[in-house]
């Protein structure tokens, strides 16, 4: 009880030197390794995947704010680095009652035109502060400054100046003419969160891509090379994470699919099957994890969106038979298409086909084929190879073996909520990507941990949440 412990920053030390050096997953590394010699996990099974949101550990701020949180931001470290310079640069009684308090701590004018006249007040003194720093008599390395490098970052991305012989006239950055959202800072604090959008709402931060085994109970190897898993274990071994990865909330499910695959590769824990939902997939991706990693992806794909899929009616491309060979179409009711040409729509490779419009104008179910009044019907194909994947996943998808097949990668929101809900993993802990996929990977491991604890003790995990009132209605009953 005497021992005065260690100081908070011993950890944060230690969390820094590990991001330094490149150890965010060595944790997570040694641990799969450990339970791979042990058979609990294994290449060539079942994997599943999924993301879910991160709140950024900042405040969600408008445009006006971030600009005004911003330049108080810099003031502050100026003040700190150089005060005496500060003051000589600046008004600073005007400005300490400007920027002194944070932002977030007053209410913003209620009218727009008194926010937008804040807002150029702002970006006026956000660009003479950048002037003064930049000044030949300032001293050099106060542009060096990492809040510097953030202000001047942000001036640019909201504001522009045009500078003439008699003034310099500043004005903010339409939406439209705003940088790309994977480029756009959301915060002087937090230079690598982002603004994310799901399905309708909008967060700051990050997102995490979660991936754990799911082989059937009774495909559970017993042993591996002669030696038993653990002896005093029950019922089957637990689903396991087997990788983590973060980034910001602007990349999307689709580009980390690879990734993902990268990751357990390198861990040689590549599933024979990998459960995903339709975010992750693409023709094109189905054929190069396949191709690449020899893994299948059991995935739904994006349904046929021609005018007659949607309706349901009509004569949608399954009604359609293509000869590859000949470079050619055959229509429902025989006839034969007359175009055939290789094309780029929106930056993918297509092969547009047409029929002659002589052809389809007297066709007595042209109303069902296509809505053009004069012309004839026109069909646009994927290159042949992914074409053909997309009718195979297309067909399968329809069938209800399938379905109940697919099913098993529900489980992976159960995970995603245990995650949530013991660990906290909803809202970041730390300033950064890097330190921010650290924490995960010590979450995942926790994770790992307390369901080899529920196995090994042979008392299952609690999937159920029992409410303070229920626990005392049964201690009265006791």
């Amino acid at each position: 009880m005497d021992d005065p412990g260690f100081d908070a920053s011993v950890l944060s030390e230690f969390r820094t030197r590990l991001v330094e050096h490149g150890m965010e997953e060595k944790v997570l590394d040694l641990l799969l390794t450990a339970l791979k010699d042990r058979g609990l996990v294994k290449a060539g099974g079942k994997q599943r995947t999924d993301s879910t949101r991160v709140l950024a550990a900042v405040r969600d701020l408008n445009r006006l704010e971030l600009a005004g949180e911003t330049l108080r931001a810099t003031l502050e470290a100026l003040a700190c680095a150089a005060p005496d310079w500060l003051a000589g640069a600046v008004p600073v009684r005007e400005w300490a009652e400007r920027y002194g308090p944070r932002i977030h701590s007053w209410h913003p004018p209620a009218s727009a035109s008194k926010r937008e006249e804040m807002a150029l007040v702002y970006g006026r003194d956000g660009f003479a502060l950048l002037e003064a720093v930049h000044a030949p008599d300032a001293p050099a390395w106060l542009r060096e400054l990492p809040a510097v490098q953030i202000l001047r970052t942000m001036w640019v991305q909201n504001y522009h100046r045009t500078v003439t012989d008699a003034d310099a006239e500043v004005k903010r950055r339409e939406s439209k003419d705003l940088p790309p959202g994977r480029l756009r800072l959301a915060s002087p604090y937090d230079t690598d969160a982002r603004y994310g959008l799901k399905q309708g709402s909008w967060w700051t931060g990050y997102k995490i891509h979660i991936s754990e085994s799911c082989d059937d109970t009774d495909a559970q190897d017993p042993a591996v090379g002669g030696q038993a898993l653990i002896p005093t274990a029950d019922g089957p071994p637990p689903r396991l994470i087997t990788s983590i990865a973060t980034t910001d909330a602007t990349v999307t499910d689709a580009e980390m699919t690879e990734p993902v695959h990268h990751m357990l590769a390198a861990r040689d824990l590549l599933p024979a099957e990998h459960f995903l939902d339709s975010g992750y997939a693409s023709a094109e991706l189905i054929v190069d994890m396949k191709k690449n990693f020899g893994v299948t992806l059991v995935t739904p794909v994006l349904m046929n969106s021609s005018p007659q899929a949607r309706a349901g009616a009509g004569f949608d491309r399954i009604a359609f038979t293509i000869d590859w060979d000949k470079r050619q179409v055959t229509c429902p009711r025989g006839d034969t298409s007359t175009w055939w040409s290789p094309a780029t729509l929106r930056g993918t490779k297509a092969i547009v086909i047409k029929f002659d419009k002589e052809t389809c104008r007297p066709c007595p179910v042209r109303d069902q084929c296509t809505r053009s009044k004069t012309g004839g019907r026109t069909l646009s194909l994927q290159p042949r190879e992914l074409q053909e994947v997309l009718d195979r996943a297309r067909l399968q998808q329809g069938d209800e073996q399938w379905r109940a097949k697919y099913g098993t990668r529900a489980g992976i929101e159960g995970t995603i909520h245990q995650a949530v809900a013991v660990t906290g993993m909803r809202r970041a802990r730390y300033l950064g990507l890097q330190k921010t996929h650290l924490e995960h990977v010590f979450s995942a491991v926790a994770l790992n941990l307390i369901r080899l604890d529920a196995w090994w003790n042979g008392h299952p995990l609690d999937r159920t949440r029992v409410s303070h009132l229920a626990r005392l209605d049964l201690s009265l009953t006791a």
